[in-house]
This record gives C-alpha cells, structure tokens and sequence, in this order.
C-alpha cells in the first residue's frame, strides 16, 4: 500500500498532502493576521512574545525562522539584533511578510522560500531555529526535524511554537466547541473561506500529543528536550539543543 499522510481528518498521498496544504495557505495568507488575532482574541500575540523570549535571541546570531512566511516571529527576533532568515514554502505567506516589513520600516530580513524537509542551506549553518504554528503542516515532520538539526551548529537550539491539546478540566469542552463551530463561521465571514480552517483545526486534533512530538524531537538527534505547556496544553513551546 502506498504511504498515506494525514490532512485534516482525511489520509492522503504526501504529494497530494502538500499541495493540499499550498492551497490552504495561499488561500488565508492576506487575511491569515486578522484570522488569528480574530480567532485568539489576540492571544497569539501574547504567546509569540512568550516563544521568542525563551527562545532568547542575541545580537548578531544567526536565526532560521521556518514556516516564518508573515513574519510574526522574525520581527520579534530582530529586535534583539538578530540576523534572521525568515522561511517558507508559501510563496503568498512570504509576500504577505514582505509587505508588512515594508509598512514597518524593518529592514534587513532574508526571505527564502523553503521546504522544511529539504532545506538548501549547508550543515550548521545557524546558532538557532524557530518554527512557530508550521510544523503540524509539514508532510512528514520527522524529516524536517532532521533537516532542523543538520542545519544548525553544535550548541543551536532549537524552538516550535505549537497547538497541542488542553488537559484543563472544562476548558477542553469548551474549546472543541468554539472550534467546530465558531471558529469556521470567522473563517467564512472574515477570510471567505470556510474549508481552509475546517483544515487547520483537524490538523491541531491529529498532530502528535506533547509528549509524543517530545520524543519525536529527541529521535532527531536533540537533547536536553523541553515541553512547556500554556493555557494547560492548549498550545506547548517544545525546545531542544544539538550537542
């Protein structure tokens, strides 16, 4: 039997996986911002600046956001003087960060567009690599964490940023219902778009639990493996270092 990946409830062909995915995120990536300040009540804000602050950028570091298309995280690691790549396989979410680096007057970004899974940058290349809300859409996630480790140095760490799923009593109710039924109709009225987030909140159920995307991380080569869970799990900051 051919290899079957998950795209939302729906097992598919790698391939048909990722053009599915290219789809989805051509699709949200003008209003993909608005939707997620809209859908979190602005929390991502709170838990970006969370992520990068453990994440510690320094002055002249070198930094590969993955997945960073929008540039949410990228400019955050700027600020601390950090050189950064921002990368994605979107070419729409990249335009989109461009754009906004442009109305920000932030200068300096490399923007690349990437595959996770096959990077073209030469082994240890950075001092750190983020990848915030990208790693559940990657078509095999074992292979960019290998490629994640390759390219960094001795000593780089590495820090996903990733929906998980809430362990607090009550909340998790709650939360599956906002998800099944508020979260598409924002979908449908701001984006226009209903099936593409029908796609992003299947992709959160069917993404591996904490401690299993830990392990995961640990069979990639990184040691010292961290899972710091916010809102009781509802997102978890992962970390982990190549020594």
């Amino acid at each position: 039997m051919s290899e079957q990946v998950s795209f939302g409830y729906e097992d598919v062909s790698p391939d048909e996986k990722t053009a599915r995915v290219g789809a989805v995120f051509s699709s949200v990536a003008k209003k993909y911002d608005v939707m997620n300040d809209a859908m979190s009540g602005g929390l991502h804000r709170l838990w970006k600046d969370r992520f990068v602050r453990r994440a510690k950028p320094r002055e002249d570091e070198v930094i590969l956001d993955m997945a960073g298309g929008t540039g949410d995280i990228a400019f955050r690691l700027a600020a601390a003087g950090a050189e950064i790549t921002v990368a994605d396989i979107n070419q729409e979410m990249l335009d989109a960060g461009i754009e906004r680096a442009m109305d920000r007057g932030i200068e300096g970004l490399v923007w690349s567009r990437q595959n996770a899974e096959e990077l073209s940058f030469p082994d240890r290349t950075f001092d750190a690599y983020t990848i915030a809300f990208g790693i559940r859409n990657v078509t095999h996630i074992d292979k960019a964490l290998a490629e994640a480790h390759r390219v960094l140095k001795f000593g780089g760490r590495f820090f996903c940023l990733e929906f998980s799923t809430t362990d607090w009593p009550g909340f998790r109710d709650i939360y599956e219902l906002y998800s099944d039924k508020l979260v598409l109709r924002i979908g449908k009225t701001i984006a226009g778009d209903e099936e593409s987030y029908r796609y992003l909140v299947e992709s959160i159920r069917r993404f591996p639990p904490m401690p299993e995307f830990e392990a995961m991380i640990r069979s990639a080569g990184f040691a010292q493996t961290r899972v710091e869970p916010v809102m009781g799990g509802l997102v978890a900051i992962h970390s982990g270092w190549k020594i």
